[in-house]
């Protein structure tokens, strides 16, 4: 009886231990905004609710190409909130996913989902960690200050903080970009522009422009036609 019941009591923890094992993990919130059709490639923009790490970006791609599995050549955007599908570089978005075709896998691409789909994932922006280094940064400088927002300029490395002097009669906006040991690594005291109703708050002499709204900060190339190159929301 006690070689039985040991048996079925390994077998128990066998079971037990395959079940864990292949438990699938939610997959975290997305939305998808646009899907951007070529001849050779499909680019769907995904929405995320905060910095993910690699492995919950992997659950959002599996659903995204199980849900999609008529598009064949596959790509995704990770977007952050506040930033816009329509921009310009790597810098604009979070990470980038692409699902690689059977025939052009290399040894090098280690990276499934969970349907055994292999893809490739490059993640721009910084982690959760790093980026709260940077949000908690107090330089002497702001004490007394009127604190407009606190954004992640992934690209640089660095948290962009505009902010305002009760003081100042002139009430202009003040700018500084600080890194992760609290240095001001640059200092703008930007020109304002009204146009059309929408303030602009000029950063060169190139005509390089920010502007702040509903804690979202964009950031737009002189000629860049309006489009943004970058755009961060407050504490993300």
């Amino acid at each position: 009886m006690k070689i039985v019941r040991s048996i079925v009591l390994l077998a128990c923890m066998a079971t037990s231990l395959f079940s864990c094992k292949h438990q699938t993990q939610p997959v975290p919130h997305y939305a998808i905004s646009k899907v951007f059709k070529t001849d050779t490639l499909t680019t769907v923009d995904v929405h995320i609710a905060s910095r993910m790490p690699a492995g919950q970006m992997l659950l959002v791609a599996g659903k995204v190409r199980s849900d999609s599995a008529q598009l064949k050549n596959l790509a995704i955007h990770f977007l952050l909130p506040g930033n816009v599908d329509l921009s310009a570089g790597d810098n604009s978005y979070y990470a980038a996913a692409k699902f690689i075709k059977e025939g052009e896998v290399k040894s090098t691409d280690t990276l499934k989902d969970d349907n055994g789909n292999v893809l490739r994932l490059k993640q721009f922006g910084l982690d959760s960690i790093s980026a709260q280094q940077l949000l908690i940064q107090q330089p002497p400088l702001l004490l007394n200050k009127t604190v407009l927002g606190r954004f992640i300029d992934d690209y640089d490395k660095t948290v962009i903080i505009p902010f305002k002097d009760p003081t100042d009669k002139a009430d202009e906006i003040f700018v500084i970009e600080v890194d992760a040991t609290g240095k001001i690594v640059s200092a703008t005291v930007p020109h304002k522009k009204v146009e059309d109703g929408q303030e602009k708050w000029l950063v060169s002499k190139n005509g390089d422009y920010i502007t702040i709204k509903d804690g979202v900060l964009s950031q737009y190339a002189g000629n860049g036609l309006g489009l943004p190159f970058n755009s961060i929301k407050s504490g993300i």
